[in-house]
């Protein structure tokens, strides 16, 4: 018995530390494909920022083969071609108004992705100007909130905050932007 035991706490253990594992590559793998892609370059040498995110794959000991897939997705030498930057419009279980920018080389996966973990947070992915109108694109192609709604619940602003990292949690997410500025999300240092 004490055997079983052990070999499911061994078990348990290692799942979770994949997981962690999992989510700091995919997170790093975004960085390195939206570098690549604005640098215009796969090599150190020519694109600075693209440095800094390679010493930090390499710290969190990110396999060769993904960061090298990391690179050649964000030159436009992926499966399914370039990276194209798509914007999806939705709605959260409380209403709050929700912009998400994917950087994605296949939109028709990336939005049934988006879509399932939006309903699973009881939440809505809705139509091109649906919740857009709430933001106004900025220079640097982020979004602003321009109609702010407020959420005083304690219960909705943690709803809220785990719908962010599940989306965050998705290879293709860039960003997201939520119509309220009553939740504040950290950006965890990996």
């Amino acid at each position: 018995m004490a055997g079983h035991s052990k070999w499911n706490n061994i078990k348990h253990k290692k799942a979770a530390e994949d997981q962690k594992r999992a989510r700091i590559f995919s997170r790093i793998s975004k960085l390195i494909r939206s570098a690549v892609r604005e640098g215009g370059s796969g090599d150190p040498e020519q694109n600075y920022s693209l440095r800094p995110l390679l010493d930090k794959a390499r710290a969190a000991n990110m396999p060769k083969d993904k960061i090298q897939k990391a690179i050649d997705v964000g030159l436009g030498k992926g499966e399914n071609g370039p990276l194209k930057e798509v914007v999806y419009e939705g709605f959260s279980a409380g209403g709050v108004g929700l912009v998400i920018v994917a950087l994605t080389d296949n939109p028709k996966r990336t939005a049934p992705e988006v879509r399932t973990v939006l309903s699973r947070a009881e939440g809505s992915l809705g139509t091109t100007g649906c919740a857009s109108y709430m933001f106004e694109r900025q220079q640097d192609r982020s979004f602003k909130c321009t109609m702010p709604l407020e959420v005083k619940d304690e219960k909705q602003q943690e709803k809220l905050k785990e719908l962010v990292e599940a989306l965050m949690d998705l290879e293709d997410v860039q960003d997201v932007y939520l119509a309220t500025n009553d939740v504040v999300i950290e950006e965890d240092e990996e």
